[in-house]
């Protein structure tokens, strides 16, 4: 079984804990032989105070139909759905990455849906945060604090990581507070696991638990290598088995949530599978890693920059892909209208072509809210008619209580006609006071005001 960390009980452990007589520092030796013991104290002395405890609150809104006889019990007036509430709290872990922003990095997972947010700071503090965005696909979050004092961690390039690199894994398991466990990297580019939509995770055997979700997995300098994200847990807890998301990935997740408040994914434009054993003989290669080309699709960037159905993508900025899973991570991490070299592999000879990534057309429902807040919910797209179609609405959304429903096209903002996703936000944005949505449902035009 695979698990998401984001939470929980302190109280689970708290019964199994005993109190331990205290060590005292002058029965530790601190050489032997004249040479000094060798010890991660000194790293994690300029590290720890750059993790954090997260503890959110909020309410989880479900609804249910009501059982048609119900309904024929209670006449013409009973309800059609029944609305559940249920109150819910958690525990993560984030990583302060700028201490001047105040800004923090998590798991979505561990913030996702909270009304409230709280940071616990090492020296102690506690301080309200900021949610500025997130990337559901990839299970990223950022926050923002107001507080003096901060110290941020420093990144690594992750690309440089190898099997094998120890790293140390820092957060919050189980609420029990900062805690510190330590391994090495078991494997790099892991996907197919199905946690998240991308994935592309360094593994390790760093001793990760409930709660360390949103933690830092660092290298023996103190740099940020991975955010720790999920375990492979068959009996609930540790078995050495853990994967983060890499910082190189984090890098540019943060970096378009703090300009944009959402991901503006990169496109390629092309679909695919995995290079295996048979594709391989059957192409004559020597290699089995990669991703092999199905499609191109018309008009994309992979198609300008001369990629065809067959060739077979082994390379990303020179760095081998293991499949293509990961090469969708990297790319759609990477941003729209970023500039990538891959290597490719084209009638069994060895390419390099340069692409200038599209731009997703879709706004997905936890993106929607940085639009507008009472957007926050619906799926947006680029309509093939004009306008914004709203791809799906999530119940009990601020998108919902708004009135919107799958299927509605935006096609106006007050007076002012909406041609596609860019026209909408750059009408929204710094929009202060109620909006008025023109709306073209079922072919008749209502409009929906947003507060």
């Amino acid at each position: 079984m695979k698990t998401k960390l984001s939470v929980l009980s302190a109280a689970m452990l708290a019964a199994t804990l005993t109190m331990m007589p205290a060590i005292s520092q002058a029965a530790i030796p601190q050489t032997v032989d004249g040479q000094s013991i060798p010890s991660l104290a000194p790293m994690l002395e300029r590290t720890t105070p750059a993790v954090v405890s997260v503890a959110v609150t909020g309410t989880h809104v479900s609804k249910q139909r009501v059982p048609d006889v119900f309904r024929y019990f209670f006449g013409p007036n009973a309800p059609q759905e029944q609305v559940q509430e249920r109150p819910f709290r958690g525990l993560g872990s984030g990583v302060i990455i700028d201490a001047d922003k105040g800004y923090i990095v998590t798991n979505n997972h561990v913030i996702d849906g909270a009304d409230d947010i709280q940071v616990g700071l090492h020296d102690g503090r506690e301080v309200k945060a900021k949610l500025i965005g997130t990337d559901s696909e990839s299970d990223i979050a950022l926050l923002q604090i107001e507080a003096k004092n901060l110290v941020a961690i420093k990144s690594s390039n992750s690309d440089d990581l190898r099997v094998g690199d120890f790293a140390v894994a820092i957060g919050n398991p189980f609420g029990l507070g900062q805690t510190v466990t330590s391994g090495i990297v078991s494997a790099l580019g892991r996907s197919g696991l199905g946690i998240e939509m991308l994935e592309n995770f360094i593994q390790t055997d760093a001793a990760i638990n409930s709660g360390n979700s949103g933690g830092a997995l660092v290298n023996l300098n103190g740099e940020l290598i991975g955010i720790n994200t999920a375990i492979v847990a068959p009996g609930g807890g540790n078995v050495g088995i853990g994967f983060a998301i890499p910082a190189n990935m984090v890098k540019n997740l943060v970096a378009q949530i703090a300009e944009h408040g959402e991901v503006r994914r990169g496109v390629l434009g092309i679909s695919g599978r995995d290079l295996d054993s048979q594709l391989a003989q059957g192409f004559g290669l020597d290699t089995q890693h990669g991703g092999f080309i199905n499609e191109v699709t018309a008009g994309s960037a992979a198609e300008k920059a001369g990629l065809k159905a067959g060739d077979i993508i082994v390379s990303v900025d020179g760095r081998g892909i293991k499949s293509f899973q990961e090469l969708r991570a990297k790319v759609a991490t990477m941003g729209a209208g970023a500039k990538v070299e891959l290597g490719i592999i084209r009638d069994g000879d060895k390419e390099t072509v340069k692409v200038t990534l599209g731009e997703a057309s879709q706004t997905s429902d936890s993106a929607a809210g940085a639009v507008h807040p009472m957007l926050q919910g619906a799926s947006l797209e680029n309509s093939s008619k004009g306008g914004v179609t709203i791809a799906d609405v999530a119940q009990g959304s601020p998108a919902a209580m708004s009135g919107l429903q799958k299927g509605d096209i935006i096609v106006g903002i007050n007076r002012t006609a909406i041609k596609d996703l860019k026209t909408l936000k750059a009408q929204l944005k710094d929009q202060e006071g109620a909006v008025a949505l023109k709306i073209l449902r079922d072919k008749s035009m209502l409009y929906l005001v947003l507060r």
